[in-house]
């Protein structure tokens, strides 16, 4: 049977239309315009509207407020895959003069530089960019809230100071790096700093009573790589890809997993979010999303994506508050993952068979726990406790013959194939960790050594 990616099938789309349609009711949205992707197509798209016959459609431009720092972060990745600046850098290497030069580019990404969440003096939000025109403007007096890298503190002001950063570096304004090295790349022509008909028009809905007031739409200056982009949705799917994916064309795959990671310690009891580098992650049920969410006064924007459902919802609403915006957009996700699991590849053998590692692979003994080693599709090797959680770690082969640690326990340590002087192997040396064939295998280097009486019962 052969499956097409654009079907969805009838019982799923309703779904989706109903999720949607309880939101604008509920959330009381003067409108409302989600998609959702799958396999890099869109494959549902619906709105809703409190004006009949003027729903927007998904090429209909809404603020998509902090969704912009992501943009931002996928700038400062680039500078560094080009090897302009490195994560660890602090920021006055390369933007001098800042007052707060000592944090690095990798805390200011990652919301840990502990820097304040907003600008002071007057709602940023909704006040003019020319009210704060220069960057001692945006940061105020009291920079500091929190030691640097010590915990996750959300921080607009970190993100003004990354914008200047890729200004500094590429000798350009932020809009035009942005619009050169992300927006023309990938044909997202929809997106731009300041609304482009057709567009919403933002509003606030008053709490106790079914009434609108519009919200100002203000140039946010400075801080415009905080929060100041317009965008639809059919242009947010295109960037979603390059963030499940990535794309040679802006930000390649390596750096985009790094963006996933968690960079900081997450509050107190919250083990459900962390913060990656300019990418939300959340952990609904079984399932993690990465993405990020964005309000400005009028708007909301979310954006998540399944990597292993291969599913991406985008959520677009013109109302301050009042629409779950991350929730339902993580709903949109569940209701395709759930109604349709993904669809997995064949399995196919390798095009080749390399011996030697071939016999590397099976059981391996760390004192009398056993691991499996196996072959991965990629060339690379997979370790794993044989039974229960563990440590493990996927590895990457070195020039030099030895393996490097991707993830898990074992990221960045190093494997070694330890073997005799007649080229047969002894053990496995993972970070000092010696891992044989047989648990404490006596014709192996264990550290400590091996009893010479050899294992015994108890009468022995």
């Amino acid at each position: 049977m052969t499956f097409s990616p654009e079907q969805l099938l009838p019982g799923t789309q309703r779904a989706l239309l109903h999720r949607i349609a309880i939101a604008q009711s509920e959330g009381r949205a003067p409108s409302l315009v989600a998609a959702v992707q799958r396999q890099g197509r869109t494959v549902w798209s619906g709105s809703r509207s409190c004006v009949d016959g003027h729903a927007p459609d998904t090429d209909t431009q809404f603020r998509i407020g902090s969704l912009t720092k992501t943009f931002t972060a996928v700038l400062v990745l680039r500078l560094r895959d080009e090897g302009l600046l490195d994560l660890d850098d602090p920021l006055e290497k390369h933007l001098p003069g800042t007052g707060v030069g000592d944090v690095t580019i990798h805390q200011l990404l990652g919301h840990s530089a502990g820097l304040g969440a907003e600008s002071p003096g007057p709602w940023w939000e909704r006040t003019p960019g020319t009210l704060r025109p220069e960057l001692a403007d945006v940061l105020g007096e009291q920079t500091r809230m929190h030691s640097p890298g010590h915990r996750h503190h959300y921080s607009n002001p970190g993100y003004t100071l990354l914008g200047a950063l890729v200004e500094k570096v590429r000798g350009a304004s932020w809009a035009e790096v942005l619009r050169r090295e992300i927006l023309e790349p990938l044909g997202m022509h929809r997106t731009s700093l300041h609304p482009q008909p057709p567009h919403a028009g933002g509003w606030a809905v008053h709490p106790w009573a079914d009434v609108m007031l519009p919200e100002p739409a203000e140039d946010l200056g400075l801080m415009a790589p905080a929060g100041q982009l317009w965008s639809t949705v059919d242009d947010l799917l295109r960037f979603a890809t390059v963030l499940a994916e990535g794309d040679d064309r802006v930000l390649c795959a390596d750096s985009v997993e790094q963006m996933r990671e968690p960079s900081a310690p997450t509050e107190h009891g919250d083990w459900q979010s962390a913060y990656g580098l300019g990418l939300q992650v959340v952990h609904i049920g079984n399932r993690t999303l990465f993405g990020h969410t964005g309000s400005l006064p009028g708007f909301l924007a979310a954006l998540w994506t399944s990597v292993e459902d291969d599913v991406t919802a985008v959520v677009l609403t013109n109302t301050t508050s009042g629409v779950m915006i991350g929730g339902l957009a993580a709903d949109l996700v569940d209701i395709v993952a759930e109604s349709e699991p993904r669809i997995p590849e064949p399995w196919r053998p390798l095009p080749e068979v390399d011996a030697e590692l071939l016999a590397l692979t099976g059981p391996w003994y760390w004192g009398t726990r056993p691991n499996v080693l196996r072959m991965a599709s990629d060339g690379g090797l997979e370790l794993a406790p044989l039974q229960g959680a563990g440590r493990g770690a996927r590895f990457v082969a070195q020039p030099d013959g030895s393996w490097i640690g991707l993830d898990g326990y074992y990221a960045g340590e190093t494997l070694r194939v330890v073997r005799n002087s007649d080229g047969s192997v002894n053990h496995l040396d993972l970070g000092s960790f010696v891992f044989t064939r047989e648990p404490y295998d006596p014709g192996a280097a264990v550290p400590g050594g091996v009893d010479k009486g050899g294992w015994r019962g108890l009468g022995a």
